[in-house]
């Protein structure tokens, strides 16, 4: 075994460790997407389709000690004057975000599990997630190369539902070359012919998105779109890359609020008006959302014919 490897084995053994037999058991499960530690030492614990449940605790220190070996990775530390991490665990690849003192009263994190298994969309629909005259609606589009916009709140399945569409397009088109960008690994492929992207701090969503513009992709997938990057997504997805999918923050189960949120968002880079991209851009919005029970639904599916100078043509397949 090399030097190299021999410290990564040892920092993650480390990890495990400090992570605890519980916390590590989560982890190995498919079914858990979410690990919680709270300020007052509860662990919370999520899985798929179902609500958040405490599962046990974890000492403050065994907290500190594990957010400061992650951050001993990038490497960063975490101090009073720097009490906020955003990372990947280096064990799987999970979203790792971590909080110390004096913005919290104890440690806290938040682990982001990234799926073990894609569900695809046959799946949804025996489920009842999604309607079978909706998943017509959305495997046709899929097939004509329409660009998809996935719209949802913050637990919503937004990132699930979007590998779904992805094992859809592997399967119908294994021939597309994909690119795929996000900020951490959470999206999944099974396509042979795929680029895999991801943001750095030299590398912003941006960049990387001019840059996959020279990888001669078929389809370009964005795992959230959330700054000035989806100007150059929605340029990309009229100017010869049709057929892309993205994902964007949206607490309304309304497609509109969809393409208000990318205005929002091109206006970081654009102080013009971009309706008519959006409009041209965007033929495709799926609204997901978390039911009280802790389920996903699919809340509709908008086709956008374009922006008729007014508002936005929009027809809106709301589910019953």
């Amino acid at each position: 075994m090399s030097a190299s490897r021999e410290v990564t084995q040892r920092v993650h053994d480390k990890l495990r460790r400090e992570l605890g037999p519980l916390v590590c058991d989560l982890l190995s499960q498919d079914d858990v997407i979410e690990i919680i530690l709270n300020a007052d030492g509860r662990l919370w614990a999520e899985r798929l389709g179902q609500p958040m449940v405490p599962v046990g605790t974890m000492l403050p220190g065994q907290a500190e000690s594990l957010m400061a070996t992650v951050a001993s990775t990038i490497p960063t530390t975490l101090t009073r004057d720097s009490p906020m991490l955003e990372c990947e665990l280096p064990l799987d690849g999970s979203r790792f975000s971590a909080v110390i003192p004096p913005v919290v009263e104890a440690p806290c994190f938040s682990i982001r599990v990234p799926a073990k298994r894609i569900f695809p969309l046959e799946t949804y629909r025996d489920n009842g997630i999604i309607s079978a005259r909706q998943m017509g609606i959305l495997t046709a589009a899929i097939a004509d190369r329409k660009n998809i916009l996935v719209s949802g709140g913050t637990g919503s399945g937004k990132t699930t539902f979007a590998n779904a569409i992805i094992d859809y397009i592997a399967r119908v088109t294994p021939e597309h070359r994909l690119a795929i960008l996000e900020d951490t690994r959470e999206l999944q492929c099974a396509s042979q012919n795929v680029i895999a992207m991801r943001t750095s701090e030299p590398a912003p969503m941006d960049r990387l998105l001019r840059h996959a513009l020279r990888q001669r992709p078929d389809r370009i997938i964005v795992g959230e779109v959330r700054d000035r990057a989806a100007l150059t997504l929605l340029k990309s997805w009229t100017t010869g890359h049709p057929g892309g999918v993205a994902t964007v923050h949206s607490n309304v189960d309304d497609p509109r609020a969809a393409l208000r949120r990318m205005e929002f968002l091109v206006a970081e880079a654009f102080t013009g008006s971009a309706v008519e991209l959006i409009g041209e851009a965007v033929d495709v919005i799926v609204t997901i959302a978390k039911t009280k029970e802790g389920a996903r639904r699919v809340q509709g599916i908008a086709t956008v014919a374009g922006w008729n100078g007014t508002s936005y043509d929009i027809e809106w397949d709301q589910a019953a």
